[in-house]
């Protein structure tokens, strides 16, 4: 995406409104023009400009000779007869094209037979990738050709392993195939996450390829509800410390970490022993992703980040949540997603189908008994954060009426009207902040 097209400079990541009155934000795979009044104060929150690696073919192949707490991956490989790989599904903008072709060719060049080698894709309880868009995901036909390509199905019972309780009581079950490898690797994209503080690593496992019970017990309010369980928060999170301890029951796993820039080119990227690994990545990201502002302001507006997060209502969640440190209380959140793909999931339309029969206060209260969460009301539940905020306002066309009505927030489908919305909000200070890239860049209020 291109950045705002408001003149600015650069402090702390607020970049300040000067002439122009025009910002770009993230929308889809094209982008989508927001203009404001000239006499307006606005303020666009992007991240600070990320270095981009020259060559990134030759450094993601440093990055496997030169790992974070364990051998390069040839040398992992020479004595082990298979391995599975972890790639994220079609919701993360993961550069597989990258890393897969390299990670497999160092597998076999330390003696692995490709028949051994497995790339599944970590769905969680999303819908598997299939076709075309599993063709895109992967990024490479040698590799579609050279090794199996599998999805994993939570709701498979037969797929899963059953590896025990954790301290908390969770029912640990992960995909056998995965378990079962004698060289467990992940790769993933390191980025802000509402619930697990940060993506990739530990997250690609649990929930990526944990079973339906698994993913449920861990998405009950007595993980989401805890305060820790927010963006960028790692220490205190408790579902974080759920997701390491599920990797120590596994006997561990290595990890392929990256952090990529707003136009999608490779920023960083480490290999290594998982834990350690994926924490100097997070300590990377943190430098690009998170910001802080001197002040809340009554007018927020934000995306969710464009193709392919921002392709269901589900995950446009996401940019809601990202947003709402920054709004004053009974503020105004306004956020622009595409949807191409519709609603969510029938169990999310169910769930958001609850909310609308009970009320925010009795929905909260039901699933607060709860010892397993119904399959995608979790999304409902962190919606409920942005909505006891302020006033919740999408611009999408991508949403049936009934659909609409579903949200529990006002749907636009006219930008000439949300445009006029936004104007509403933000005439009495003339004031607004903008956050073209959603949830990719989080913003704090300095304290």
């Amino acid at each position: 995406m291109q950045r705002s097209q408001c003149l600015y400079t650069e402090r702390k990541g607020l970049s300040r409104k000067v002439s122009i009155m025009q910002v770009t934000m993230s929308y889809g795979r094209q982008g989508l023009i927001l203009t404001f009044p000239n006499d307006w104060q606005v303020d666009v929150v992007n991240k600070k400009v990320m270095p981009v690696l020259d060559d990134p073919q030759k450094r993601v192949a440093e990055a496997l000779n030169n790992p974070v707490g364990c051998r390069p991956l040839k040398e992992e490989a020479r004595d082990k007869k298979s391995a599975c790989i972890l790639i994220c599904d079609i919701t993360r903008p993961v550069p597989n094209e990258l890393l897969l072709p390299q990670i497999i060719r160092e597998l076999m060049a330390g003696g692995m037979e490709a028949a051994r080698i497995k790339v599944l894709v970590a769905t969680g309880l999303h819908r598997p990738n299939k076709g075309d868009e599993l063709r895109e995901l992967v990024g490479d036909d040698w590799v579609m050709k050279t090794v199996s390509v599998e999805n994993h199905l939570a709701r498979n019972d037969e797929d899963h392993l059953d590896l025990g309780l954790t301290k908390k009581g969770t029912r640990v079950k992960i995909d056998k195939r995965f378990v079962k490898a004698e060289l467990r690797i992940v790769t993933g994209l390191v980025e802000p996450h509402f619930m697990a503080g940060y993506s990739g690593g530990r997250k690609v496992i649990t929930p990526g390829v944990a079973h339906q019970d698994t993913i449920s017990r861990l998405h009950t309010a007595l993980f989401l509800e805890h305060p820790g369980a927010a963006n960028c928060v790692l220490d205190g999170n408790p579902l974080h410390e759920e997701q390491l301890e599920v990797v120590d029951m596994l006997g561990g796993a290595l990890s392929v970490n990256t952090v990529i820039t707003e136009q999608r080119e490779l920023s960083f990227v480490n290999f290594g022993e998982i834990k350690q690994s994926h924490l100097k990545a997070v300590e990377y990201a943190r430098l690009y992703t998170e910001t802080t502002l001197p002040q809340a302001y009554q007018t927020v507006i934000t995306s969710n980040a464009g193709y392919p997060l921002d392709k269901t209502f589900y995950q446009t969640v996401k940019g809601m949540v990202g947003a709402m440190e920054i709004v004053k209380p009974g503020g105004d959140i306004f956020i622009v997603s595409e949807i191409s793909e519709g609603f969510g999931s029938p169990e999310y339309r169910l769930a958001q189908k609850r909310l609308m029969e009970l009320g925010a206060e009795n929905f909260l209260r039901e699933i607060k008994t709860r010892d397993r969460a119904d399959i995608d009301e979790w999304e409902t539940e962190k919606l409920l954060k942005p909505m006891r905020k302020g006033l919740v306002r999408l611009f999408t066309q991508g949403l049936t009426p009934e659909e609409e009505r579903l949200t529990g927030i006002e749907v636009i489908n006219d930008l000439a009207k949300f445009n006029q919305a936004v104007r509403k909000s933000g005439n009495k200070e003339k004031r607004v902040v903008v956050i073209p890239e959603g949830p990719y860049i989080i913003p704090f209020i300095r304290g």
